[in-house]
């Protein structure tokens, strides 16, 4: 059996049965990112999974990938890290969501500090809004002022503030947010020109990842007017790190640049999948962090925070941003080579630990969905208009085998009219 019959021939029994149930108790069958129907996802990319495994992960139904998605980010050491897991365990034992927090909080907060660059103290939180939610509402307690300055289309959470989709949302809710182009520093100084005095934060990505289009890398100018523009005007830089804390630079994102922002969130990898968000800041920053009220039952919690602290350790050990890159490096290389010979360029954009796939002459994602479907159905979970991710467990064995699988997706999409 070739790996086109293997893949063809899969059963999606049990991710039908419970899609059909889930419609029934679950508003529009599923929400948010994780909505894998018609609309959203091609025919082939299951919405209910079983388990994960370094960088394979089962459906439902039992068919395997090798998972180029890793959860959506969070797993920077692929599925059921041992190290990880077992730190978690031991927590577990002991106590989990307490009365107060445990010394995991200290020790997590003392690691983030010795590790990032900028970072003079940690407060925690569950998920990404909420660590980039903390950041603005610091930065407007520390400045008395009112606006923030975010990239046109840019994703920062799923609160009234940055949603995607303001259904629900009032224009009041919104009414103290600036747009600027990404990589433009003649749009962002007009943003902050024209609101100068009232701007309390710039918040922004490490690079431009917003769906739908080619990822771009950071011009080093326009991030060095981006902190210059806030250090004039007083106002926080915030960095949102929620999808690439600890794969571009264990550091923080734009140390490589000489650039430090004066606040960083940091969520998805954190925990390597266990539920954790931190915002890091600096020394000037810290007494506005102590005045504002954030808090929820379950963010002191002390199972993420081990986790939190043996992931962080492992990504500085391993050196996780160097094997993600690695990996990356050697998957751009074989899809895009596979790409041009079967007559449908495509690029992986962004950094390669974090690529986007975009073919030439796509706009409607016709292609990007013909060739994601045949290669899920081959058993290479990939995503047609998000970002994806490695991890460190996609060795070279494992990229390989995905190349391999992928040179038959090519095989099937060149036979195609899209």
């Amino acid at each position: 059996m070739t790996l086109a019959e293997e893949r063809l021939t899969v059963s999606r029994t049990l991710d039908a049965e419970l899609r059909a149930r889930a419609a029934r108790v679950i508003p529009g069958g599923m929400y948010g990112h994780m909505t894998a129907n018609e609309h959203t996802m091609p025919p082939s990319f299951p919405q209910f999974y079983a388990r994960g495994e370094g960088a394979l992960t089962w459906d439902v139904d039992g068919n395997r990938y090798i998972d180029f998605m890793c959860a959506f980010g969070p797993m920077l050491l692929g599925h059921r890290n041992p190290r990880v897991d077992a730190a978690a365990a031991a927590q577990q034992a002991l106590g989990d969501t307490l009365t107060g927090p445990s010394a995991r909080m200290v020790e997590f907060a003392e690691l983030l500090t010795d590790t990032v660059a900028h970072a003079d103290w940690a407060v925690f939180a569950k998920n990404g809004t909420d660590a980039t939610s903390t950041a603005i509402r610091i930065a407007r307690a520390a400045t008395g002022k009112s606006k923030f300055l975010k990239a046109a289309v840019a994703y920062h959470g799923a609160n009234d503030w940055f949603t995607p989709r303001a259904v629900g949302v009032t224009a009041e809710d919104r009414a103290n947010i600036v747009e600027f182009e990404y990589n433009d520093v003649a749009s962002l100084r007009a943003a902050v020109d024209a609101h100068a005095g009232d701007v309390a934060a710039i918040i922004v990505t490490p690079f431009r990842h917003d769906a739908f289009v080619p990822q771009e890398l950071v011009d080093p100018a326009f991030a060095r007017a981006a902190r210059e523009l806030a250090t004039a005007e007083g106002a926080a830089l915030v960095l949102d790190e929620v999808r690439t804390g600890f794969r571009l630079d264990v550091r923080g994102a734009w140390e490589s640049l000489g650039i430090r922002p004066d606040l960083t969130a940091f969520s998805k990898a954190l925990g390597n999948g266990y539920p954790i968000a931190a915002l890091v800041g600096t020394d000037a920053l810290s007494a506005a962090a102590s005045e504002v009220y954030v808090t929820g039952s379950f963010w002191y919690s002390a199972v993420p925070m081990a986790a939190g602290i043996a992931t962080v350790g492992e990504a500085v050990a391993l050196d996780a941003p160097g094997l993600t890159r690695s990996a990356g490096d050697r998957f751009k290389a074989g899809l895009e080579a596979q790409s041009i010979a079967a007559g449908r360029p495509l690029q992986l954009t962004g950094p390669t630990q974090m690529p986007l796939l975009v073919f030439a002459d796509d706009v409607h994602k016709k292609r990007a969905f013909a060739f994601t479907d045949a290669a899920i159905r081959r058993g290479v979970l990939l995503h047609p208009w998000h970002n994806m991710f490695l991890s460190t467990a996609h060795t070279d064995d494992v990229v390989d085998e995905a190349l391999l699988r992928t040179q038959d997706a090519f095989d099937e999409l060149a036979s195609l009219d899209v």
